[in-house]
């Protein structure tokens, strides 16, 4: 059983029921629930935090029938197959396994993350990336304990009210239990601030990254939108850019991402940007170091540029 922090509109709009994963089942498969307007919900109206939404639907998990939980958040992007973790979890006799990874950029990325002190595979505290060095090894947030256990220790943090996070529990029981490292080797990024969801662009733009992401044998999927393919005009120039279909292109694309659906016109030029589906870019417009959600509207020869450390973001349905 997989739980995941995640936004509820949002994965409901990609998942769906799940058919096209196999995951409509009359027994098992996918359920999407939220932590509001429940039971156990409605008496912790002020608590905060993954602890007391996962009480608002503990009902669900006790009555599930799989023996191990695996927690997973929404914004550590990989694409990772759990069936090792899960094998190394169960020979080891751990009572929580976490998931790591090494990297040799914490002095710039993952900022604010929690890390791991490990000894061989054991974890022997939990602190923070702060920046200070580089190499770190970085908590990905994602744990397997067995479910029963992991129902204890929920109705357990919330009787004593020590705790309102998972990761806190497990801080505090690191002497207590025995809790393993289990070492990611392969691409993450953290997405937790505008600066690390406007970076990935670049990183997803590398061929190795993209290839690992997108086109390994677990491929990343959403439900199907069958748009017709995009169309390049004459007029049109692009460079190093991932181009989704449905759109047509008519100006200048270069070091950038666009999603479904947009409309770059002639003499428009996009750098180092990303646009999301259904915009509209008028002619001769200028956009360079940009983040447009859904729906923006550019006029004809508008012209706007960001930092490369801070991009300009428009919010969505937006008219300039």
């Amino acid at each position: 059983m997989i739980l995941y922090h995640f936004c509820i509109i949002y994965i409901s709009y990609h998942i769906g029921s799940g058919k096209d994963w196999d995951l409509s089942r009359k027994t098992g498969g996918l359920f999407i629930f939220s932590p509001e307007n429940t039971k156990d919900r409605s008496k912790y109206p002020y608590r905060s935090g993954d602890i007391y939404n996962i009480l608002a639907n503990i009902d669900y998990i006790e009555r599930c029938e799989e023996e191990y939980v695996l927690i997973v958040p929404s914004y550590m992007v990989g694409n990772i197959d759990y069936t090792k973790m899960i094998e190394y979890h169960k020979e080891s006799d751990n009572d929580i396994t976490m998931l790591y990874k090494n990297i040799d950029n914490a002095d710039v990325d993952f900022y604010e993350t929690s890390t791991l002190n490990i000894d061989g595979d054991r974890v022997i505290n939990i602190g923070t990336n702060i920046g200070t060095s580089k190499n770190a090894n970085v908590s990905m947030e994602t744990y397997i304990m067995n479910r029963n256990e992991f129902i204890k220790s929920i109705y357990k943090c919330v009787s004593e009210g020590r705790h309102s996070y998972i990761e806190d529990f497990i801080a505090e029981s690191i002497n207590k239990l025995k809790i393993g490292a289990y070492e990611y080797k392969g691409y993450l990024k953290c997405i937790n601030s505008i600066k690390s969801y406007y970076s990935m662009k670049d990183e997803l733009l590398q061929e190795d990254i993209a290839n690992e992401l997108l086109y390994s044998d677990r491929k990343i999927l959403t439900k199907e939108q069958n748009q017709s393919p995009t169309i390049y005009s004459e007029s049109a120039n692009v460079e190093n850019s991932f181009i989704a279909t449905g759109c047509i292109i008519e100006g200048t694309v270069k070091n950038s991402i666009i999603f479904r659906k947009v409309h770059i016109k002639e003499g428009a030029v996009i750098e180092n940007s990303v646009i999301m589906q259904n915009c509209t870019i008028e002619k001769d417009a200028q956009l360079q170091n940009v983040i447009f959600d859904k729906n923006v509207y550019i006029s004809e020869g508008k012209e706007l540029k960001g930092d490369i450390e801070y991009p300009v973001v428009i919010e969505k349905n937006t008219a300039i």
